[in-house]
């Protein structure tokens, strides 16, 4: 596994040793990326919810984040995720939070434009992350929040502040990306 683009392109990145975690492949942390282009600036926050390997936030820093706060339960996972930073350099622009995800997210003290989401698919954690999400208030107004799921998982295309703005399938995998509050702009400009 390694980084796809930017700062960082190239560096090669430590795989678990077991089956538990299940890394996002090259190919659709490549396909997020550029789905991502319209809604990243330089200097973007994100969160990458279940950290697991670490390489969506990483990816994240390679190209321009400031700040990434990588989230897991699993001690295997945040200590793979936090071998990862350093084989990076990038600790000064990452965050740490070992526990349940609802916890974690509260001790974000900004808000992020991006959330990576890609909980163990069988869970059904993407929706409660997007009601704590909205509850903690961590995602900024127009910010996203990008899930990764079997691709049998049926995702509504609106829920509760959120809006689907792209759906996608690789192979088994499903990617969706929801905008928060894309769904009040689009009514408030139909209102004028």
């Amino acid at each position: 596994m390694r980084i796809i683009a930017g700062s960082l392109k190239g560096r090669k990145l430590r795989t678990p040793k077991n089956s538990d975690v299940r890394p996002t492949t090259d190919k659709v942390r490549e396909a997020v990326f550029s789905m991502l282009i319209p809604y990243i600036s330089e200097g973007f926050v994100a969160i990458d919810l279940f950290s697991g390997s670490g390489a969506m936030g990483l990816e994240a820093v390679s190209r321009g984040a400031s700040r990434v706060y990588f989230s897991d339960s699993s001690r295997e996972s945040l200590a793979l995720t936090k071998e990862n930073v350093n084989i990076c350099g990038v600790q000064d622009k990452a965050v740490l939070l070992s526990g349940d995800f609802r916890s974690n997210l509260r001790r974000v003290r900004e808000q992020a434009d991006v959330i990576f989401l890609d909980p163990p698919y069988a869970e059904g954690y993407i929706l409660p992350a997007l009601d704590c999400i909205l509850d903690c208030g961590c995602l900024a107004e127009g910010g996203v929040a990008v899930c990764e799921h079997s691709y049998r998982d049926g995702l509504p295309e609106e829920y509760e502040g959120f809006t689907l703005i792209k759906d996608r399938r690789y192979g088994s995998i499903g990617v969706s990306i929801y905008q928060y509050g894309a769904g009040e702009a689009a009514e408030e400009e139909a209102d004028e």
